[in-house]
């Protein structure tokens, strides 16, 4: 089982390649709130329509300091082609082994359609300035996903 992070754990390092092949840390996030939200294949309906609403609310979030990163384990190439298909205006990272999916508690034993199966968990975190968990959220529904997460961070 994997282990699942909590609001005030430290949020676990990564270094993965963004869709145009350059590598980004979050690390390079430091003093400033980022989202990290991980999501099962790109150009699938649930992952187009929660990338399009963070899309459409980026803005605002930008505007009230939080940078926002979408994980998959997508290849950068299958990345390049949802970006430019939604206009996606955020980084998307790919991470093919799922190791920082693992890590992050965001893959593991889900269900889907009654079945237990091991994939990809969407999952949405908020990390704070000093490198924080401040939210958690596992098992979220893509639709209205963004709206009620906007909420919970006061944007």
């Amino acid at each position: 089982m994997t282990e699942k992070l909590s609001p005030g754990d430290a949020a676990p390092e990564f270094t993965l390649t963004d869709a145009d092949g350059k590598t980004v840390s979050l690390s390079d996030f430091r003093g400033g709130s980022v989202v990290v939200y991980f999501y099962p294949a790109a150009s699938t309906p649930g992952c187009t329509t929660e990338a399009c609403d963070f899309r459409d609310n980026l803005a605002e979030l930008n505007d009230a300091g939080f940078t926002v990163l979408g994980i998959s384990p997508d290849s950068p190439e299958k990345l390049v082609e949802f970006r430019d298909s939604e206009g996606l205006t955020f980084p998307l990272l790919s991470d093919p082994h799922r190791s920082v999916m693992t890590e992050w508690g965001a893959f593991g034993e889900k269900q889907n359609y009654g079945k237990t199966v091991q994939g990809v968990i969407r999952s949405t975190f908020v990390v704070d300035a000093d490198g924080k968990i401040d939210k958690a959220l596992y098992n979220i529904k893509a639709t209205g996903h963004v709206e009620r997460l906007r909420k919970q961070i006061g944007v």
